[in-house]
């Protein structure tokens, strides 16, 4: 069974390298630099007395889809429905003269994702606004986090354009995404050759 399993694994790491699009991670534009632990990822931009960080992990970032009723009458030569990777992420914004942190939690809705025609609408919404302290690593669950379920629209239009003012915008959104579903592709990869190491293992 092992011997079977190991092979099955082999061609299937050779079908997704040759389906993967990016043999190194496409960059962001707008200055991000990158850097990546394992499947979490973190941009950071410096502005004019600030710092800006977006991270977001890959894991659990492929929306389940919603084709599996339809594998059946697909036809063997057909290609699988690309999968994306859309994971919701968090920016924060220091300023250097302050000790907090304005964090903003921001997805992408599942509905919105492939709607190209219209312009107005943003790709990604902020779904939680809070004040951490600057540069502790838990997050206290006393600070107030404000929703944005029942917020004033005008505020969140205001919270909308300080990120697009940051350079948080759909091209930003946009550029996320292909990073993400590239760094998704090749941690899959990886662990498909890992499962393939251990399997063999006697």
């Amino acid at each position: 069974g092992d011997k079977a399993f190991a092979q099955f694994l082999t061609d299937e790491i050779n079908e997704e390298k040759k389906i993967q699009k990016h043999k190194s991670l496409p960059k962001v534009s707008g200055g991000w630099e990158l850097e990546v632990h394992g499947t979490e990822a973190k941009l950071v931009r410096k502005i004019a007395g600030e710092k800006i960080t977006v991270t977001f992990n890959i894991n659990n970032s492929i929306p389940p889809s919603a084709e599996e009723d339809t594998q059946e009458q697909q036809k063997p030569d057909e290609q699988e429905p690309e999968l994306t990777s859309t994971p919701n992420f968090v920016v924060e914004v220091i300023k250097d003269d302050t000790k907090q942190t304005l964090v903003l939690d921001c997805h992408f809705p599942e509905d919105e994702i492939g709607h190209e025609g219209e312009e107005e609408s943003d790709i990604f919404t902020i779904r939680e606004v809070s004040f951490q302290p600057t540069g502790e690593a838990n997050w206290k669950d006393t600070n107030y986090t404000l929703n944005t379920d029942s917020l004033d629209w005008a505020l969140y239009d205001h919270l909308m354009d300080f990120l697009a003012d940051r350079g948080v915008d759909n091209t930003f959104a946009d550029e996320l995404i292909e990073l993400s579903t590239a760094l998704e592709h090749q941690e899959y990869i990886k662990f498909l050759e890992d499962l393939k190491s251990f399997v063999k293992c006697q």
